[in-house]
């Protein structure tokens, strides 16, 4: 058949509807704990504070912003939890990770739906969300921290600020990583990529396509 009468190859599903609504979720409620936790953090962000109506309005809804983020996030990470699961392919392709970063992926593993990176970010974010609700409910004035020893308070105040910077250093890392690796963030908007996309960054998982659609 002449190539240009050949019909281009059917689109792979990446992200179901639910999967990128769920994110999307995520990552609006990540900005919002993120812009009001740092008015709170520094006089430098008090500015900031215009965003949520004020001082005393960022103090009252950054609580709520993070228990919507933990609560959304955990949804979506107990829809890709067994996507992400290590195992020994992983860990040969994280230690192969300088070669990815350089775009020479000849010799590095094959990966499945999620690579090596990502699972580590995922399990990372997981510690870092319990973390911060765990802390966050300690420190929660007025409803919670009465409850708890004043060293305690002041301990998770510590815990949280801790965690807060590791969760944003891994999300801009994820932001970075969504640009750089082209059709990435288009897999998170139209739900789709194309099977060359798939074939380069992800050929474990094309080859579980194929073969579940050959059955």
């Amino acid at each position: 058949m002449n190539d240009r009468r050949r019909p281009f190859p059917k689109p792979i599903p990446r992200y179901t509807a639910n999967e990128r609504t769920n994110h999307w979720l995520v990552a609006l409620s990540f900005i919002a704990a993120a812009l009001s936790g740092l008015a709170l953090f520094h006089p430098w962000g008090f500015w900031l504070t215009a965003l949520f109506g004020g001082g005393q309005w960022t103090r009252i809804l950054h609580p709520f912003f993070g228990v919507f983020m933990f609560i959304v996030f955990f949804l979506l990470a107990f829809r890709m939890w067994g996507d992400n699961t290590m195992d020994a392919r992983d860990r040969e392709w994280i230690r192969s990770m300088r070669q990815v970063v350089n775009n020479r992926e000849e010799g590095v593993p094959e990966v499945g739906r999620f690579n090596g990176g990502q699972k580590l970010l995922f399990w990372s974010l997981i510690v870092c969300m319990i973390a911060l609700l765990l802390t966050g409910l300690v420190m929660w004035r007025p409803y919670l921290a009465a409850a708890f020893p004043l060293g305690l308070v002041r301990f998770a105040s510590l815990l949280h600020a801790f965690f807060a910077l590791v969760i944003i250093c891994l999300i801009i890392v994820h932001i970075y990583s969504g640009f750089w690796v082209k059709g990435a963030m288009a897999a998170m908007t139209r739900g789709w990529v194309t099977r060359g996309w798939a074939y380069k960054h992800h050929r474990a998982w094309l080859r579980d396509i194929d073969e579940r659609d050959a059955r």
